[in-house]
């Protein structure tokens, strides 16, 4: 037996001769109900994200739902009124019933008419363990009755030798499964509303960088229309789609576990 193997052994049966009997093994600590990961501590610029290394553990849980704008934000506005903010919160009512009849937990962002930051957007879906994130946009532009998934556009790779993600690249690691994600729910919506495009387009989109989790962006078009009504016939469709798109897309998905949270 080599030394380093001698003190080994050696280490390991001191250890075993004072270890405390089984009658004198204190009482196991109750499992934590729902672990949460901090948010970016206030005051706190630029760098340090709470996500270390991931190492993979299968399971897709919860989807975070985003209805973007809100209070002060309405977003786009259209000649007859209609306001995104308004529009979105009614269609993430549907979105939510869809994505519940498939199983899925649903988390939102707001629930009101309140305009949370976009760091405390990025900071729900990240407090979540096997979660998805999906913000829901109204656009002012494009072809009436169509919609886009966009993820977002590639960021610099995350090379932090003490295995942190900076808070503003918190996608990098994710970008991969958001595409997949994406793919599948565009590819729906393709089926639904003509015109839509096949695939998930790429966009530098504020609510997604920070966010670290499979994350997109869906937008409907538009808030042009004259009649409100016929953007609210779309929501079935656009909320089938997402929630089949995550059904589909969960037995793929692996999610980081025992991230490294900062001091």
């Amino acid at each position: 037996m080599g030394l380093l193997s001698v003190a080994l052994f050696s280490a390991l049966m001191v250890f075993l001769s004072q270890a405390p009997s089984p009658a004198q093994q204190p009482a196991p600590t109750p499992p934590l109900a729902s672990p949460s990961l901090p948010s970016r501590p206030e005051g706190v610029s630029g760098s340090a994200s709470p996500f270390g290394a991931p190492t993979q553990q299968a399971g897709l849980n919860v989807v975070v739902l985003d209805p973007a704008h809100g209070g002060t934000d309405p977003g786009a506005r259209g000649t007859g009124g209609i306001r995104e903010s308004e529009i979105v919160l009614d269609f993430v009512i549907q979105v939510r019933r869809a994505l519940e009849l498939q199983g899925f937990q649903v988390v939102q962002t707001r629930q009101g008419n309140e305009n949370p930051s976009f760091d405390d957007r990025s900071a729900t879906a990240n407090a979540q363990r096997g979660a998805v994130f999906v913000t829901l946009h109204i656009s002012s532009t494009g072809l009436p009755g169509t919609v886009r998934v966009y993820v977002n556009s590639d960021l610099p790779p995350v090379a932090d030798s003490n295995g942190l993600i900076p808070w503003d690249r918190a996608q990098a690691p994710f970008l991969g499964l958001s595409r997949t994600f994406g793919d599948l729910v565009q590819g729906l919506l393709a089926q639904r509303f003509k015109g839509s495009p096949e695939t998930v387009e790429t966009a530098s989109v504020r609510q997604l960088r920070t966010t670290a989790a499979p994350a997109i962006a869906v937008e409907i078009s538009s808030v042009t229309v004259e009649d409100r009504a016929d953007l609210d016939r779309m929501a079935p469709g656009v909320a089938d789609a997402i929630a089949r798109g995550a059904a589909t897309f969960k037995p793929s998905y692996v999610i980081p576990s025992s991230p490294k949270a900062l001091p």
